[in-house]
């Protein structure tokens, strides 16, 4: 019994959170994290790197181009986020960065249909890839984000919009269709900046 009382109170935060989810977003907001340095390529094979977005909000998110349902969800909240950005005032000052967790299937022709489903990348919305599987563990590491074959040649994953503050540390995970509040964070991290 106390086994499972420990274990309760590990799995739970201390009982602050419900699931192991919840857990996980209590745990980047109270310990805000940086992003590992990773090699980035985009939908041109043109490298790119986290540092590129330096002193700008990054809200990101995390996919496989062949996911016929969170992934979906995660490109029409990016779009609606990058329609809100462009031409305002955030334009230029936030970033909207979509990195693929499978790089062996997803290299760069499959990142751009994957973008022009939801109007093709530009200034404000980037559809990347961390070539090397590495780089990519790495990244789902810090980010928490877990990612398992589910044997049809696709993956059980977790689905959210993360948010880096200007010095490249995730500060934040929220619901997948957050973005009013993907937005509202990203734009109070850049007054207090």
């Amino acid at each position: 019994m106390l086994g499972g009382l420990t274990t309760l109170w590990w799995g739970t935060d201390g009982l602050t959170a419900i699931t192991a989810e919840s857990a996980r977003r209590l745990d980047v907001q109270r310990h805000p994290r940086p992003l590992p340095v990773v090699a980035l390529e985009d939908h041109n094979g043109a490298a790119a790197s986290f540092a590129d977005f330096s002193g700008k909000v990054i809200l990101l998110d995390f996919v496989y181009t062949r996911c016929p349902t969170l992934c979906i969800a995660l490109g029409t909240a990016f779009q609606q986020a990058r329609d809100r950005i462009a031409g305002s005032s955030l334009e230029g000052r936030i970033v909207l960065l979509t990195v693929s967790f499978d790089p062996e299937r997803d290299g760069p022709s499959d990142l751009a249909d994957y973008a022009d489903r939801y109007g093709g990348t530009d200034a404000v919305w980037r559809v990347l890839r961390a070539p090397s599987r590495d780089d990519t563990r790495d990244l789902l590491r810090v980010a928490k984000v877990i990612a398992v074959p589910d044997g049809f040649g696709g993956f059980v994953h977790n689905a959210a919009i993360l948010v880096v503050d200007a010095n490249g540390r995730l500060v934040r995970i929220l619901d997948s269709d957050a973005v009013d509040e993907a937005l509202a964070t990203a734009h109070r991290l850049l007054l207090t900046g």
